[in-house]
C-alpha cells in the first residue's frame, strides 16, 4: 500500500526546486499523495528543521514518509539516513541534526544509512549540489510507493551514532522553572520554550494567576516583567502580553494580536533563556 509522503526544506517557493522534487517523485509513482510539511525554514537552520518535524509527525500515521532537506553539508562526507520512528513512520534526511527532536521526543526506533550513488536520481548526473531532488525526493518516493523496504534498505547503525544537536534541559529550580526558547510561531512571532506543561504546574499555578517572566541572552538580560497566565490570547486586552500553554503543551509567551519576539528582538536557540517566577 502507498504510503503519504511529506516534504520538508529551507528553499522557499520562489523558483523550481521544490517543483522539481514534485515532479521526481511524480515520476516514480504519479499515485502517491504529496504534502507539504514547510519550504520556509531558514536557510541553513537545521534546528529548526528538527523542530518542525517534532511539532508535525505525531499527527499523521502510520507509515507516513517525511523528506526532511536542510542541508548545509551537501555533498560532503555526512550521512544520508532513513530512520523508522517508534510510530513506524520514516524520516529520510541527512545526519546533521535533524533528528534531535525526534530521538527526544517521539523517538526512534531505528536508522539505516544508505549509499548515495547507488540511490541517485539516474538522470542527475554529474550534479552534486540538488541532493534535495536526486537522493532525497528519489528515495523517499521509492519508499512511499512500496518501490524499496526499509528493512532490507541500506546499512542499520546504533542510535547513539546519529549526530544531535545541543538541547539545555527545562528544570525547576525554588519558586522558578527554567528552560531555553526553542522556537517562534513564526506567523505570530509568539514564544515557544521547552518547559511542559507538568513541570510549569510545579509552580501550584492556575488561569489568572501572574508570574514574573525574565528573558536572557547568554548572559545579556532582554526582558523582565510579570504577565498573567491565562487559557488563551483572548483572555488579555489587544496589546497585552500572556503566558499559555501551546498547542504542544509546552509553555508559551506572546503578545495578544502583537509579535512578542518583534517587540523585543527575541531569538530562539539553546542560547536564549527563559523563566517563569510565581509571585
Amino acid at each position: 500500500m502507498k504510503k503519504n509522503l511529506v516534504f520538508q526544506t529551507d528553499f522557499g517557493l520562489v523558483d523550481g526546486a521544490v517543483c522539481a522534487m514534485y515532479g521526481v517523485a511524480n515520476t516514480v509513482d504519479p499515485d502517491l499523495k504529496i504534502y507539504d510539511l514547510t519550504h520556509d525554514i531558514p536557510q541553513y537552520n537545521i534546528w529548526e528543521a528538527s523542530y518542525r518535524l517534532r511539532q508535525t509527525i505525531n499527527y499523521w500515521p502510520e507509515g507516513t514518509v517525511f523528506v526532511s532537506v536542510v542541508d548545509p553539508g551537501v555533498g560532503s562526507a555526512r550521512r544520508s539516513v532513513i530512520a523508522k520512528t517508534s510510530r513506524n513512520q520514516y524520516i529520510i534526511t541527512p545526519d546533521n541534526g535533524t533528528l534531535t527532536h525526534i530521538k527526544k521526543g517521539a523517538g526512534i526506533a531505528s536508522v539505516h544509512i544508505f549509499d548515495e550513488k547507488a540511490n541517485k536520481l539516474p538522470s542527475a548526473g554529474e550534479s552534486y549540489t540538488f541532493y534535495g531532488r536526486d537522493i532525497y525526493a528519489y528515495t523517499g518516493a521509492r519508499l512511499a510507493a512500496g518501490l524499496i523496504d526499509f528493512d532490507t534498505f541500506g546499512e542499520e547503525v546504533p542510535l547513539d551514532t546519529v549526530t544531535e544537536l545541543p538541547i539545555i534541559p527545562s528544570y525547576q529550580e525554588e519558586s522558578r522553572v527554567v528552560g531555553m526558547i526553542d522556537v517562534l510561531d513564526v506567523r505570530f512571532g509568539n514564544l515557544w520554550s521547552n518547559i511542559d506543561h507538568n513541570l510549569f504546574h510545579q509552580l501550584d499555578v492556575g488561569h489568572g494567576d501572574r508570574l514574573e517572566v525574565s528573558i536572557r541572552n547568554d548572559t545579556r538580560n532582554v526582558y523582565k516583567n510579570t504577565m498573567v497566565f491565562a487559557r488563551s490570547f483572548a483572555s488579555v486586552a489587544i496589546g497585552e502580553p500572556v503566558i499559555y500553554i501551546n498547542s504542544l503543551e509546552n509553555v508559551g509567551v506572546a503578545i495578544n494580536q502583537g509579535s512578542f519576539a518583534k517587540a523585543y528582538s527575541i531569538g530562539t536557540g539553546s542560547n536564549w533563556h527563559i523563566s517563569f517566577k510565581k509571585l
